[in-house]
């Protein structure tokens, strides 16, 4: 039975669908990246999940069950936890304060604030610091841990590279490896096409709100890809 299943995804905004007869489907383990031109609808089909978007048909299955995303939290309780583009800290938070929302699953797993933090030490020294006073790449390492705070099966990560420099890129290679040796399955949206091979197994290219060809990383490079986002 897969992780996630995604079947025949007509979904939008208002009355007008951005995503098209999306298929989808995420086993447990996987590590797959999804790539796409701005606006192809990348983030659109993260957002849906939570319950951010109107689906007019198709059904997303976790586990074989009916995910219900008129309520957000629902995928949380599935077992599936958003890092989201754009970090969405609160500014009246702490760095803990703001990890510990993640937790609200009450999801039982390896991640704790200890774990987190064994992750991102930057942020144990940090903690009681406002999140908002954090530099972008830490606010990044916030947003993940947050979602981590959650015990997923799923991760989900929306552009976690973006505005990073490359020092900080290479530590959420690394932190993207620890967390796929617990066994946690991560779809991540990413237009960082080097962090892309370097995180994961499968990839998939979405175009005008359709999930395209793909396949597995190790049959393509960075040139292969960036042809394929021109195609």
């Amino acid at each position: 039975m897969s992780l996630l299943e995604i079947r025949g995804l007509v979904a939008g905004y208002g009355r007008a669908p951005v995503l098209r007869d999306v298929d989808l489907v995420v086993e447990e383990g996987d590590a797959l990246a999804i790539i796409g031109r701005n606006g192809s609808g990348k983030t659109s089909l993260l957002a849906t999940i939570y319950g951010g978007t109107t689906i007019f048909s198709g059904t997303i299955l976790v586990r074989g069950e009916p995910l219900d995303t008129r309520r957000g939290f629902r995928a949380a309780a599935h077992g599936i936890a958003l890092a989201p583009q754009g970090k969405h800290l609160l500014p009246n938070l702490s760095v803990a304060e703001n990890l510990m929302l993640g937790a609200a699953s009450r999801r039982r797993g390896v991640w704790t604030l200890d774990t987190v933090y064994d992750l991102f030490p930057v942020l144990a020294q940090r903690a009681r610091k406002p999140g908002t006073a954090l530099s972008g790449g830490q606010q990044q390492m916030v947003s993940i841990g947050r979602a981590l705070m959650a015990n997923p099966a799923l991760l989900l990560l929306d552009e976690p590279s973006e505005g990073l420099a490359p020092v900080l890129i290479d530590q959420i290679v690394d932190a993207l490896a620890t967390i796929h040796s617990t066994g946690t399955s991560t779809v991540i949206v990413e237009q960082h096409l080097e962090l892309v091979t370097r995180t994961s197994r499968e990839f998939a290219v979405m175009n005008k709100g359709q999930l395209a060809l793909g396949g597995p990383i190790a049959d393509v490079g960075v040139a292969d890809l960036r042809g394929l986002l021109a195609l």
